[in-house]
């Protein structure tokens, strides 16, 4: 206290008014002075300035010279108690320390001499306080004095003072009253009159006090009593801009903020606009007639208008300008705008009364767009006195050319207004919106005119610089953002694509797809000089990638940019990227380059990583995963991927169903499988299964042991079993697990945890020793997720499940599987278990093939058009007649006959030896096969192999699956030596000749298997043209035919071309009965390739209600490729593929024809 000295209470004092000026509106505001005080209690966790205050600093400091040292002291001596094993008796350090402080000697010394401090500054404060205060109300006495004798003319007297002194008592009373008093007393009429003529009171202090009754009213009274207060300000509003004794600002003038009257109009202005942007969240609660009156009053006020005159810069700004300034993007009108309730009231009136308020705002538009000084005269959309027939399109198409004619607009500098305002934003968002409802965008955006005119100044910049000399990277970006979300809805993606005349060729009037896919090349091969060394550049070639990405990403989107080759250009692009960012130096501290580098850095990676999604989203389609491959960079797209996956983000925004899909198509190959393995992503999602299932989830507190789950499946784990449904297609299998041996360990520990998939296998299925199943915490639990997908109670009648699975061979007529769960009643399960052979003879199926049916004459007829002379041109178009016609009639003809053959048995693949066992008990099971055929079909099946390798080319390859012939067995040649009814001879003959159809790529899977009939890139990938081609035109036509099974695969995030590609390759085994199956081969022989797609297509229409339902109880993966194809009969829907046949067959067709091109 002795050292506080005069300075020092000055200093203090200085703070103390800093700290009550920052703070007076929040005081001011409070209703008591206990609130007052509790605002200042609070004052740190309310005003984020706080800490910036001089006197809160001063006071940091002040306590940290005074108890700095005892502080720091006894933390030192409570770490070292704590490190000694002794309790302080409290829970954390700060606690402890914090109540041994209070408790010092020091810390009340400190308080005394703060209090006294404050005391005499606070005291210095109020005496001159109240010494300003007599000099204030001295200096407004004489003031007041003055303006009294000012208004004493000839006439004036004592009273006018008088009356004066009356008007502001009776005015503070009214302010005093219950708002609801006042607008309910019986003279309100009158008074409301006369306060709506004191608003334009010349005594400023007069009328701002009236204004704030008015605030006052609005924040205080219900809306039935403010509606009153609003249209009387309203129409004062409009009384006020229609006089012309009032000096409203012009245009060329503009708005000088700081005179008295301009402040005044927009403190009124800007108070009904803050009631309009609050009356929607509360008028729905009222009759509609107190809206009406709100919204009329309010239309009719902006409707003001003054005679025009001849120049533009002499118009008087009408009420509209005056809005704009305190709510610039009309927020108010927004909000009434968003509810029926209210947009019906609002639209109604602008049609029957204001329907000048619409064409006063296009002549806005239209006359802005005229003065834009890169708008040439005869390319303007028309003139003012024209826009009483503007209609909605060309209203579009304004708002479309503003985004690239008007200038740009400087960002305001005030912090809190920190948003673009710029014409071309403001338009762009306005098309933002009408792209994000559906409705209206199919109703106004979605046709060539619009189209055209976004594409505009693309066309513009591609002739050369000259005939875009102004347009602005920023205009660019704004208009491929408009394009991305037209591009994200299927009607508008096939605008794009096609146009609105679907039959035009592209040479005649390229569509928008062309357009767009022609400029991103450019830009991404640089060949737009415009932009050349701008910073923005790869800001313009991501936008407009983005718009090719909606596209290409979809089949029928890539089916038109295929010739244009982005994945190429995206790859360069990426390529040289991924090389800048490696050069990039590393920045040392100090040095005034960091913050350069570091920004450098960060833009060059974020175009790199904008780039690998790009890439990434290739795979969205069969063939698009093809074209990524073929780029080189699939391992670092799918270790982007894994990134993204690994932090939760999504794809992109206009992407709705995360990862599922691109993962479920990456798995669907071998170089895929690797790429996954790779990039960690097995290894995670192995992880967190083995975590679910043997230890539970993390976030779950267990307070007592788990019970066995009961459930179809534990929900802790269906995510993760999903995610390998999803990953374990045959090629990724044979690819991860293929010519391994299982560890078959002497030991686990119980901190082992598996990391790939053969672990799995090991530690989940195949359970042969003691020591596995020591390792598992939950035994019973998780080897059933092993045995099976699904968890079910009982792991006795899972395993009996899957072992009568693996042994019977046939479609959903021709074997019967036991139960997965237990029956209620006495005998919860009447089946017996099969643990050796023979299988027992509850399981195998009665309905057998009756071999007695007799050759029809219809098949007779067929039979002859084979014997027909090849000269003979109309014999295929027969042959075809005759089997559509017996396929409709009498399906169950075609089937297959039996003949004996013994050829000695020579050893194959293990594979292909376990595939002839299966094939060989199938056949017999349906008669077709006799004692012998497992030896003429390895036979067979030797031949085949020799025949193939002819045709092979050597590929030096790390795939596993390139490395020697066919991984798998060869399902069709199985199928077609049982239709031969073991038959060697007729099978091979019939081989050798098929061989040459264009069929046989199709059904015959090795027959393409490193063919030297494909190009090198595509067999160096590992993808057969069955999935880049057939299952890409299934996945296509699938959207177009039954899109609701479509959307059911991409909100399960499972892709339609893995399971078909699974159906093809085992030629339908399990899934079709075997007469299906002759149906589905003989479809295909005799009818062309391309029934292959529509034969899946209708199992799809077949499934339609099933896939719907599996959707939603989230199984859809594990029905598809568990369930056989129940019903289904492929004459049934013969009339329908013939419909696809003529809808689709030229492009089918062409494409399959073209897998030996070297570009797909």
């Amino acid at each position: 206290m002795a050292h506080f000295s005069r300075e020092d209470e000055t200093m203090v004092q200085a703070m103390l008014r800093q700290l009550f000026q920052s703070v007076k509106e929040k005081i001011t505001g409070a209703p008591s002075l206990e609130c007052a005080e509790e605002i200042l209690l609070h004052l740190e966790e309310t005003d984020e300035n706080f800490h910036n205050y001089e006197f809160v600093k001063y006071l940091r400091q002040h306590i940290c010279n005074t108890l700095g040292s005892m502080i720091e002291e006894e933390m030192e001596k409570c770490i070292s108690d704590q490190n000694q094993g002794e309790e302080s008796g409290y829970d954390t350090v700060v606690q402890h320390v914090t109540k041994r402080t209070q408790e010092s000697k020091e810390y009340k010394e400190m308080m005394h001499s703060l209090k006294s401090i404050m005391i005499v500054v606070v005291d210095s404060m109020i005496n001159r306080f109240e010494e300003d205060e007599i000099r204030s109300q001295e200096r407004q006495k004489k003031i007041q004095k003055e303006k009294s004798s000012s208004y004493c003319t000839d006439n004036c007297s004592d009273s006018d003072s008088s009356f004066n002194q009356v008007r502001y008592e009776a005015l503070q009373t009214l302010c005093s009253a219950p708002p609801s008093d006042v607008l309910n007393c019986e003279n309100w009429t009158t008074l409301c009159e006369k306060l709506t003529v004191s608003l334009s009171d010349p005594d400023p202090v007069f009328s701002d006090r009236i204004l704030k009754f008015y605030a006052q009213t609005f924040t205080l009274s219900p809306l039935h009593m403010t509606k009153e207060i609003y249209t009387s300000l309203a129409k004062y509003l409009e009384l006020y801009f229609l006089s012309r004794e009032n000096h409203i600002p012009t245009l060329s003038a503009g708005v000088d903020i700081t005179n008295p009257n301009v402040i005044r109009l927009l403190k009124k202005v800007r108070l009904l606009n803050e009631y309009q942007k609050e009356a929607p969240s509360f008028w729905i609660r009222h009759p509609e007639k107190y809206m009406e009156e709100i919204v009329e009053s309010t239309l009719s006020l902006l409707s003001v208008k003054h005679d025009q005159s001849h120049h533009v810069s002499q118009k008087i700004l009408d009420p509209i300008y005056f809005f704009a300034l305190v709510d610039t993007k009309a927020v108010w009108f927004k909000k009434w705008m968003h509810a029926y309730y209210s947009r019906t009231a609002v639209l109604r009136l602008l049609e029957k009364k204001y329907k000048s308020l619409i064409t006063t705002a296009v002549q806005q538009c239209v006359q802005y767009f005229e003065l834009c000084e890169t708008m040439k005269a005869d390319e303007a959309l028309g003139h003012s006195k024209h826009c009483n027939s503007v209609s909605l399109t060309d209203l579009l198409v304004l708002f479309t050319q503003l985004i690239y004619y008007s200038p740009s607009c400087p960002k305001m500098t005030s912090a809190a207004h920190s948003e673009n305002y710029s014409p071309g934003s403001m338009v762009t968002e306005v098309l933002r919106i009408l792209c994000d409802q559906k409705e209206c965008a199919i109703e106004c955006l979605y046709n060539n005119t619009v189209i055209e005119t976004l594409l505009q100044p693309i066309h513009n910049l591609m002739k050369g610089s000259e005939a875009a000399p102004n347009c602005s990277e920023t205009a660019l970006i704004h208009i491929a953002d408009i394009l991305a979300r037209i591009a994200s809805v299927e009607e508008g993606l096939i605008l794009l694509l096609y146009g609105e005349n679907m039959n035009s060729s592209e040479e005649e009037s390229p569509t928008g797809a062309h357009v767009i896919a022609r400029f991103s090349k450019k830009l991404l091969d640089e060949e737009i000089s415009v932009f050349s060394g701008s910073e923005m550049l790869s800001v313009v070639k991501g936008a407009f990638i983005s718009v090719c990405r909606q596209m290409y990403r979809t089949c029928e989107g890539l089916q038109v940019l295929i010739p244009y080759n982005l994945h190429e250009s995206i790859a360069k692009a990426w390529k040289k990227t991924s090389l800048l960012s490696e050069r990039i130096p590393t920045p040392v501290e100090g040095s005034d380059s960091v913050s350069s580098v570091s920004q450098e850095s960060q833009n060059i990676m974020a175009w790199e990583d904008n780039l690998l999604d790009d890439l990434l989203n290739f795979a969205a389609t069969p063939k698009g995963l093809l074209l990524l491959q073929r780029t080189g960079a699939i391992n670092e797209c799918v270790t982007f991927m894994f990134n993204q996956y690994a932090k939760k983000l999504q794809i992109s925004r206009h992407k709705k169903f995360g990862y599922g899909v691109l993962f479920t198509q990456v798995a669907s190959t071998a170089a895929g499988a690797i790429a996954l393995q790779n990039s960690g992503f097995i290894n995670a999602l192995i992880t967190e299964l083995w975590s679910n299932l043997e230890y539970g989830r993390d976030d779950v507190r267990v307070t007592h042991p788990r019970s066995t789950p009961v459930d179809p499946i534990d929900r802790s784990c269906q995510k993760s079993f999903l995610a390998l449904v999803n990953l374990l297609s045959y090629p990724v299998v044979y690819e991860l697990v293929g010519n391994q041996d299982l560890p078959n360990k002497a030991e686990y520990s119980l901190r082992e945890v598996p990391t790939c998939v053969i672990d799995i296998v090991d530690r989940l299925i195949v359970l042969n020793s003691e020591a596995k199943i020591r390792s598992l915490f939950n035994y019973e639990q998780s080897h059933v997720f092993g045995l099976r997908d699904f968890i079910i109670d009982g792991l006795s009648v899972e395993r009996n499940h899957v072992l009568v699975r693996m042994n019977l061979i046939g479609g959903p007529l021709e074997r019967i599987l036991p139960p997965r769960i237990l029956e209620k009643g006495e005998d919860p399960f009447p089946w017996p278990m099969f643990s050796s052979y023979p299988l027992p003879n509850c399981y195998v199926s009665k309905v057998t093939r009756n071999g007695d049916i007799k050759q029809d004459s219809d098949l007779g007829k067929l039979l002859l058009c084979f014997k027909m002379s090849d000269k003979q041109t109309e014999w295929i178009e027969n042959c075809r007649r005759q089997f559509c016609k017996m396929m409709k009639a009498k399906p169950d003809i075609i089937s297959g006959g039996a003949t004996d053959a013994n050829v000695k048995n020579e050893s194959l693949s293990s594979v292909q030896q376990l595939g002839i066992k299966m094939t060989v008990r199938y056949g017999k099971f349906l008669k077709l096969l006799k004692d012998g055929a497992e030896n003429d079909l390895t036979l067979v099946l030797k031949h085949c192999e020799r025949f193939l390798k002819q045709q092979q080319v050597p590929i030096k390859s790390s795939l596993l699956c390139l490395q020697g012939n066919y991984s798998g067995h060869d399902w069709f040649v199985s199928s077609l030596f049982m239709i031969m009814l073991g038959d060697k001879e007729k099978t091979i003959q019939f081989l050798q000749q098929f061989s040459r159809l264009l069929t046989s790529a199709f059904l015959w899977l090795p027959r393409l298997h490193i063919s030297r009939y494909l190009p090198v890139d595509t067999v160096e990938s590992g993808i057969h043209p069955i999935y880049f081609c057939s299952t890409h035109y299934i996945e296509m036509l699938l959207k177009a035919e039954v899109p609701l099974v479509f959307s059911a695969f991409y909100m399960s995030g499972f892709a339609p071309s893995q399971i078909c590609l699974q159906w093809i390759t085992q030629c339908f085994w399990n899934y079709l009965d075997w007469i299906e199956i002759c149906h589905y081969i003989a479809t295909c022989v005799f009818l062309g390739p391309d029934y292959q797609v529509y034969i899946c297509i209708a199992i799809f229409k077949h499934l339609q209600q099933d896939i719907l339902q599996h959707t939603q109880t989230q199984d859809l993966q594990v029905f598809l490729k568990e369930e056989a194809l129940h019903g289904f009969r492929v004459s049934n829907y013969f009339e329908y593929m013939e419909i696809l046949e003529q809808n689709y067959r030229p492009v089918l067709l062409r494409d399959m024809r073209n897998i030996r091109a070297q570009s797909t």
